[in-house]
C-alpha cells in the first residue's frame, strides 16, 4: 500500500499525458505546415530506403461506445466504395510524388473496421497499394480484425493479398463489461476467428485488450485473461481506457459511475500483467507483451524496440506513409497529418491535391527530445552514450532534464554515467517521466489519465 501511495503521490492517478507514439504529439500539429510540405519531404525520399505504409478505414457497422478512434457507422457498403475511390485517387497523387522504384517494408490497415471491406474490395485495395508501392521481399502486412465482422472469405483473400499478422480487438470478454462498451463479441465467435486465421497461414496474432471498463473487476479480467491465453497470442497489447468524452461524444453513452476507480483500475492493469508474465509472455514497454520468440520481444532485447501510432514496433523503417483520412505521415523532416474529415478528404484527393492538412517540421530539438521520450518509452532509460553520437554536444541540453527528473523521482529513478534510468517500481510512471522532456506539454492539449 505504501508503494501506491507513493506513486500516487507522485501523480500516478492524477496526471493527465500523452502516450507518446509520436514526439511532438497530434495536438501540437499546425496548418502552418501542410501538403506543401508534405510534397517535398515525398519527392525527396530516398528510394533505397523502404517505407511502411498504413492506411486508414474510417468505417464500423457499429461504433463501440469506448473507442476515440476517427471512426463513422455505415449500414451500407456504399461510402466504403466512394472512399476506395478516394484512397485509390491519393495513391495516384502519390505515386506521382514519390522517386520511382520505392519499396514498401510494412503495411499496415487499420480503422474503424479493415473487415467491413468484402473479398473484391480487399483484393481492388491491395493490388492499388502495391502498384504504387511495391512490397520488398521479407515485407510484413498486418490487419485490425473485428472477429465480428470477418468470415473465411475475407480471411482468404487477405492470406492472398499476403497478410501474416493480424490484430484482433477484444477488449473484454465478460458480456457484464462488453454491454456496458456497446460491444458484443461471444468467446466461440473469436475463438472460430482466430482458428481462420491460423489455417489460412497467418503466423503472427495480436490480441487487443483494455483496462478500466465499466463494471471490470478482479474476477472477470482474469477470466478474460484465461481465455485470452487460450488463443495462444504471440502478442498482446494491453491498454487503459481513455476517458475522453469531450473528443469522443460516444463515450457519453458509457456510465461514469460504473467506472473502476483509480486504485482499482490500477490492480486491474497488474493483475492482467501479471498474468500474461506468469504464462511466459515477456513484458514489452509500457503495455505489451510478446512470447520470446517474437520479433517484438527480440527488438526489445536487441535494443532495436520502437515506438509509433500503432504503438509498440520493430519496425526499422524510418518513413511512415499514411493513407486515407485523418491518417499521419512520420516523413524525414517531421509529422503530416491528413484531412481528418472523411468529406474533406475525399474532396482534396479528388481535386488532385495532397491530403496533408496540419503537421510539424521538426527541429533539432524536437529529433533529440523526441530520442529521449523513445527511450524511455521502449528500454525505461536515457542512453546519454548514444545521445552523444546521434546528437553531439547538443545532448547536454537534457541536463537539467536529468537533474530535475532524478531529484523528484528519486525513489525511482537512477542516475549513472549520465544515463538515467527508471527503476522496475517507478515504470507505471514512466509517461509522467517522460513528459519532463516534453517542450510542448504545457500548450493547453487535454490528454489522457497517465496509470
Amino acid at each position: 500500500m505504501k508503494q501506491i501511495e507513493r506513486l500516487e503521490s507522485l501523480g500516478l492517478f492524477d496526471a493527465r499525458v500523452p502516450r507518446y507514439t509520436s514526439y511532438p504529439t497530434a495536438p501540437v500539429f499546425s496548418t502552418k505546415t501542410g501538403a506543401a510540405f508534405q510534397h517535398e519531404a515525398l519527392a525527396g525520399l530516398d528510394p533505397a530506403e523502404a517505407v511502411s505504409v498504413y492506411l486508414h478505414i474510417p468505417f464500423c457497422e457499429r461504433l463501440c461506445w469506448f473507442c476515440a478512434c476517427r471512426t463513422q457507422g455505415t449500414k451500407t457498403l456504399s461510402p466504403v466504395e466512394s472512399y476506395l475511390d478516394a484512397l485509390e485517387a491519393e495513391l495516384a497523387i502519390v505515386r506521382d510524388t514519390i522517386p520511382e522504384d520505392l519499396r514498401m517494408g510494412r503495411l499496415h490497415w487499420g480503422g474503424g473496421t479493415p473487415t467491413i471491406l468484402p473479398p473484391q474490395m480487399i483484393h481492388r485495395l491491395a493490388e492499388a497499394v502495391k502498384r504504387v508501392f511495391p512490397p520488398i521481399q521479407d515485407w510484413e502486412f498486418s490487419v485490425e480484425i473485428d472477429p465480428t465482422m470477418v468470415d473465411r472469405a475475407k480471411i482468404a483473400a487477405l492470406a492472398e493479398q499476403g497478410m501474416n499478422r493480424a490484430s484482433i480487438g477484444i477488449q473484454d470478454f465478460d458480456p457484464v463489461v462488453q454491454a456496458a462498451i456497446g460491444r458484443e463479441q461471444p468467446f466461440d465467435v473469436t475463438r472460430a476467428c482466430v482458428d481462420d486465421l491460423r489455417a489460412a497461414g497467418v503466423t503472427s496474432l495480436n490480441t487487443d485488450l483494455v483496462y478500466g471498463l465499466p463494471h471490470q473487476s478482479q474476477a472477470r479480467q482474469a477470466d478474460t485473461v484465461a481465455k485470452v491465453l487460450t488463443l495462444d497470442p504471440d502478442r498482446v497489447a494491453l491498454f487503459g481506457y481513455a476517458h475522453v468524452p469531450w473528443m469522443s461524444k460516444r463515450q457519453k453513452l458509457i456510465d461514469e459511475a460504473a467506472l473502476p476507480g483509480d486504485h482499482a483500475r490500477h490492480a486491474l492493469a497488474r493483475l492482467a500483467g501479471a498474468r500474461f508474465e506468469a504464462a511466459g509472455m515477456t513484458p514489452i514497454g509500457i503495455d505489451h507483451f510478446a512470447k520470446a520468440e517474437d520479433d517484438l520481444a527480440r527488438a526489445q532485447q536487441e535494443g532495436r524496440l520502437r515506438r509509433n501510432f500503432q504503438g509498440y514496433t520493430a519496425d526499422d523503417c524510418a518513413t511512415l506513409i499514411g493513407l486515407g483520412a485523418s491518417s499521419i505521415s512520420r516523413l524525414p523532416g517531421g509529422y503530416l497529418q491528413n484531412a481528418p474529415a472523411t468529406a474533406a478528404y475525399s474532396q482534396r484527393v479528388a481535386a488532385g491535391i495532397l491530403a496533408g492538412t496540419k503537421g510539424h517540421v521538426l527541429t533539432e530539438d524536437d529529433r533529440l527530445r523526441g530520442r529521449a521520450i523513445e527511450m524511455l518509452m521502449c528500454d525505461f532509460r536515457i542512453d546519454r552514450a548514444a545521445l552523444e553520437r546521434d546528437f553531439g554536444p547538443a545532448a547536454s541540453r537534457l541536463d537539467p532534464t536529468h537533474s530535475l527528473v532524478a531529484a523528484q523521482y528519486a525513489d525511482y529513478v537512477v542516475m549513472e554515467e549520465g544515463s538515467l534510468s527508471i527503476q522496475p517500481e517507478g515504470k507505471p510512471l514512466t509517461r509522467i517521466i517522460a513528459s519532463a522532456y516534453d517542450a510542448y506539454i504545457a500548450n493547453g492539449a487535454r490528454y489522457s489519465q497517465a496509470s
